[in-house]
This record gives C-alpha cells, sequence and structure tokens, in this order.
C-alpha cells in the first residue's frame, strides 16, 4: 500500500514531500480530518528491494530518536488543508498555551534558539526552510552558538555540536546524561516498555542487558568464537560479486551484496541456527514492515492529535503480533536446540538467545518473556545490518574517487599476506588499513545525530539548563568535520592518522573529536564487531577486485539521503576487475 501511494503521489504531486533527518514515513491523514488534502510521503527514493532497505543504526528501531522532522514547501500544500490546519493549529495553540503557562520564577533558562509557535514551537520554521534537518541544524548553529535549543512540538530538543561539550556531558558527567527520552507509544509496543539496551532508561534493567550483550556476547573473545561465520560470509560475498560482475560486463551493486552478507552473520550470531534463503527472506520482510510501523506520525509531535490515528495503531498492534509470531518460531528452535544437545546437526554451539533465556534482573523474579526476546532479538539484528552496509558503501565510493589510496591499500594488504586470502590476524596489523576505516568513520558516520540522550536529573550545560524532559542530540557530523578540530576536514585523507599527526580516540574518553558509535556510558555496544566487520570486508574486496566508477571515468555523487542510516543519495554501481 505505502509503495502505491508512493509511485501516486511522486507521478501527481512530486512537490508534496517532507523530509527526516534520520527516517523517512509516510503521514497518512486520517479521513475524518482529512477535508480535500493529500498524503504525503517523505522526500527519500522509494525502497523497492530488500537488500536496499536501510534500517536505525545499531541504536536500533526500537530507540528513542527525535530527530524526525519535516521538511516541505507551503506553495505546494493544498489550500483547504493549509487553511484548516493553521486554523486548528492556531485554536489549539492558543488555548494550551494559556492553561500550560508557567510562571516566569518557574521557566528554563534554556540554550538560545529561533522563537516559535505556541505548542508547535518550530515545527513550521523547520518545514518551510525546505532542507533536511541537518542542514537546517547547520545552518542556524553559526547564528545560535555549539549548543541552542529547538522546540518541535511539544518536544524540547537540545542541539549540541561542540565537541567539547560533548566531551563534558557523555564523558565527564556521563552518568548524569546517559538516560533516553520518552517514547511515543507505537514505539513503546516494539520496546516492550523500553525492554532493550539503547532504548531503556539508564538504570537496573539497562545495566543488566547491556551487561549481558557486552560480556557475553560482543566480548572480543566471543567476537573471535564466530569468525568461521564472517570467514563464510565474506566468501559468499565475493563469489556474489563475481557472478554479478559475469552478468554484467564487470558492473555490480555494491549496497545489495554486503547488507546480504552482514545480515547473514548477524542472523546465525542471534539465533545459533541453520535458516535457508526463504526464511532469510522473510525475516527481512518481517523487519521491514516494522520499520514502515515505526514511523513516525504527526501526533508524535503533537499529541492531542492521537485521537485521529487509531487506524494506524491498530496496524502497528497486527505488525507487531506478526513479528512476534514469526520470531517465536526460531526462538523455540534454538530453546529445544539446547535442552536437547545432539538434536538439531546444524545447531551451533553459541547464540545471543542463549544468554538471555535465563537472564535475571534486579528487583524482578521472571525471565525475559518471548515478546521481551523478540524485541532483544530484533534490536541485535538490526543494529548491525544496514550501519555497516552503508560504511563500506561509502569506503568504496572514496576508494573509487581517491585511485591513490585504493592502490596503497591494496599494496599493503599485498605485503601483508601475499597470495593467500586475507583472515582477521592478518587485518590486525594493516596500519594503513585500520586508517582508512577510522577517516571512513570520520567522514560518513552512521548518522548524522547519535540517540538521543536524556538527562537522569535536571541540569546545567554551559550554563544553561538542561530539563527532564528534553531531548539532547549530538550533531556528530558537525563535530567529525569541525575545522577547528580537523585539518582540511573535507578531504578523505587516511594519512591524517599516520603520518599528519592527527588522531581521535574513537571511544571518547581521552578527548571527543569524533564520535560515530556515540561515547561515554551508552556508547553503541557493538563498536567492536562493527569494526571487525569493516575492516575484514574493505580488506577482501580490495583485495579480490580493482574497483572503477560507473559509467568509466564519471564523477562519484557523495550526497547522502536520510533514511535509517545516511547511504549514498544514488546508490553505488561500480565496476570491478579480478586482481588475479
Amino acid at each position: 500500500m505505502h509503495d502505491k501511494l508512493y509511485d501516486q503521489l511522486t507521478t501527481t504531486h512530486p512537490n508534496n514531500a517532507f523530509t527526516l533527518a534520520n527516517v523517512v514515513f509516510i503521514i497518512e491523514i486520517p479521513p475524518a480530518i482529512s477535508c480535500s488534502c493529500h498524503s504525503y510521503r517523505l522526500s527519500s527514493p522509494k525502497t523497492t528491494s530488500v537488500q536496499h532497505h536501510s534500517r536505525l543504526p545499531f541504536s536500533s528501531l526500537l530507540s528513542t530518536n527525535t530527530m524526525s522532522l519535516l521538511s516541505f514547501s507551503p506553495a505546494t500544500l493544498d489550500p483547504y488543508y493549509h487553511l484548516f490546519f493553521t486554523v486548528l493549529a492556531l485554536f489549539i495553540s492558543g488555548l494550551i498555551f494559556l492553561l500550560s503557562r508557567k510562571p516566569k520564577s518557574k521557566r528554563s533558562h534554556l540554550p538560545p534558539g529561533p522563537p516559535g509557535w505556541p505548542i508547535v514551537g518550530n515545527l513550521f520554521q523547520v518545514a518551510q526552510s525546505g532542507k533536511p534537518f541537518f542542514e537546517y541544524v547547520d545552518d542556524i548553529r553559526s547564528k545560535y552558538g555549539s549548543i541552542f535549543t529547538l522546540k518541535m512540538g511539544t518536544r524540547t530538543m537540545i542541539i549540541i555540536s561542540d565537541a567539547k561539550l560533548a566531551h563534558e556531558a557523555l564523558i565527564e558527567r556521563g552518568a548524569c546524561f546517559a538516560s533516553r527520552p520518552k517514547e511515543n507509544p507505537t514505539r513503546t509496543i516494539f520496546s516492550c516498555n523500553k525492554f532493550s539496551v539503547n532504548a531503556a532508561v539508564y538504570g537496573s534493567v539497562w545495566r543488566s542487558l547491556r551487561r549481558n550483550m557486552v560480556q557475553n556476547m560482543l566480548s572480543s573473545s566471543r567476537i573471535k568464537e564466530f569468525r568461521n561465520v564472517r570467514d563464510s560470509a565474506m566468501d559468499t560475498l565475493i563469489n556474489r560479486l563475481r557472478t554479478e560482475a559475469e552478468a554484467n560486463s564487470g558492473d555490480v551493486w555494491v549496497i545489495k551484496n554486503v547488507r546480504f552478507a552482514v545480515f547473514c552473520i548477524l542472523l546465525a550470531m542471534c539465533f545459533g541456527i541453520e535458516m535457508d534463503d526463504e526464511a532469510i527472506e522473510k525475516m527481512d520482510q518481517v523487519m521491514k514492515s516494522v520499520l514502515i510501523v515505526l514511523d513516525p506520525r504527526i501526533d508524535d509531535f503533537l499529541p492531542i492529535l492521537s485521537p485521529f490515528f487509531s487506524k494506524q495503531r491498530k496496524r502497528a498492534s497486527e505488525v507487531r503480533k506478526a513479528q512476534v509470531n514469526f520470531m517465536v518460531s526460531f526462538i523455540e528452535k534454538r530453546r529445544n536446540a539446547i535442552r536437547n544437545p545432539g538434536s538439531d546437526k546444524s545447531a551451533m554451539s553459541f547464540s545471543y538467545l542463549d544468554t538471555l533465556f535465563d537472564l535475571t534482573f534486579e528487583g524482578r523474579k521472571s525471565t525475559p518473556s518471548n515478546e521481551e526476546l523478540v524485541t532483544l532479538c530484533s534490536e541485535f539484528l538490526n543494529g548491525g545490518t544496514d550501519t555497516t552496509a552503508t560504511a563500506v558503501e561509502w569506503g568504496i565510493a572514496q576508494l573509487i574517487a581517491n585511485p591513490e589510496v585504493q592502490t596503497k591499500l591494496y599494496n599493503e594488504i599485498k605485503s601483508t599476506v601475499g597470495d593467500r586470502k586475507v583472515d582477521e590476524k592478518d587485518v590486525e596489523k594493516m596500519e594503513y588499513l585500520h586508517a582508512v576505516v577510522k577517516e571512513l568513520l570520520r567522514k560518513h558516520p552512521p548518522t548524522y545525530f547519535v540517540l538521543s540522550h536524556a538527562v537522569t536529573e535536571p541540569m546545567t550545560l554551559a550554563g544553561y539548563d538542561i530539563p527532564l524532559d528534553a531531548s539532547v542530540e549530538f550533531f556528530s557530523h558537525g563535530i567529525g568535520e569541525d575545522p577547528k578540530v580537523w585539518n582540511n576536514p573535507e578531504k578523505f585523507n587516511p594519512d591524517r592518522f599516520i603520518s599528519d599527526g592527527e588522531d581521535a580516540d574513537i571511544t571518547g574518553v581521552t578527548g571527543v573529536k569524533m564520535m560515530p558509535f556515540g561515547v561515554g556510558r551508552r556508547i553503541c555496544p557493538g563498536l567492536g564487531l562493527a569494526t571487525v566487520h569493516l575492516h575484514l570486508m574493505i580488506a577482501r574486496m580490495v583485495q579480490e577486485f580493482e574497483w572503477t566508477a560507473y559509467p568509466p571515468n564519471s564523477k562519484l555523487d557523495f550526497s547522502g539521503k536520510l533514511e535509517f542510516t545516511v547511504s549514498m543519495k544514488n546508490s553505488l554501481r561500480a565496476t570491478i576487475k579480478p586482481r588475479v
């Protein structure tokens, strides 16, 4: 239904588009309030294939991310809709503003920001700018500074784009900024009331879930146990690329092949059982359905409109039920394999599920329910798939655009391993490969903003109040390309980390200069696994093939599109030539 609606809109009303920063969604105006208005889709290319569908970063779709902002041209709006919504907004805004107004003595001293309307706040300014949200933020921070406030409906967003402030908040005062903002009702359904590593508020449940994931699943020793899974997936990736190239005069699509490899690795790590292609495809489709129904709506910013969206809430419940029913069958299959050793010859010796079945929590007697297990498995799968796949795509694009970097990297691989296949132990020795990946993450972080933070108690930062109900947003893109922090930040230059004397602690402990995985207590727990995948994939792909532009001698477009991760606006199609 969504794809059909998108086709109709882009054919008949190409200018009627909403743009969000990190997500793409359809706003379906219910008949009760539709008047003569149209339905609108965000201005991002339609996903037509499972492999091209982008998801939330290891930050996960279950986490609260309030970077969901509208961008449209008022001239394109139906006049009746415009009149109706303006009158409605003015009436509701005025009424609630008068009822909820606080005495001056109790008002917070928030960071500065553009003035907005009562209740709707800056929604209209952001929308009327016609720009993606990150560009709007980039523009106004020159006026309001490195910390400022945006009021997006009922949400208060405090934007931070300064590396030193990020370090102060997330490292020096990490516990105070370690919570998450309130979720909307639909996300609460899928997160089982914030029962996931990334969505949980700062407290005992979060500590138990994170400790289990980090120590029992994502430790360096545990990651090494799945080395054979990665080797098999890498071989499959190379074979898929070679087969596609042979059928298309050397031309291949990067993202779909890389994404398939990563997804297969994570499925094996999560469930520990063998899945055929049909099951893998179905699992991906289930995840896609979840992402669609989780798309933010206007009532997420203006909850007073929520009574008009009962149809969407019903749909969310149906998708959640289907998700649980499908995934529980694999959960039970793994549970049976553990209870009856040897009953499933294809079962692996260990999986993430094994750590969850008997997990206990402070102040709670029961172990996770099946629904909670579905939430945690979904988080694990969604967390590392598209973040890794899009990063590899950006990396290959940079190697094509900078052939001298590709040549230098290939020479390092060749000198390290000779003619044999590169493996994970070899990767650890490759200084230039590590510099390439670090530069890649600086230039192309998975999202322009890390997951939303919230304070555990009211406090101040840079002399401004940070209230409990505020969403604190860190502009990682701005930090990674800050000319006060980096020399010539626009240039892709891995040598900056080797011969040019620059460095960056990717964890942020010794100082924040880039934060592709976040920093501090809520840093991405999958950082180690993600970097293993990135190093190994890029090394194998460069060892096996020489990468050039398609069509030949064309200039690559490095524009990004804002979906669930920041991916290339035009998916990368490249020409490959076997090295051997």
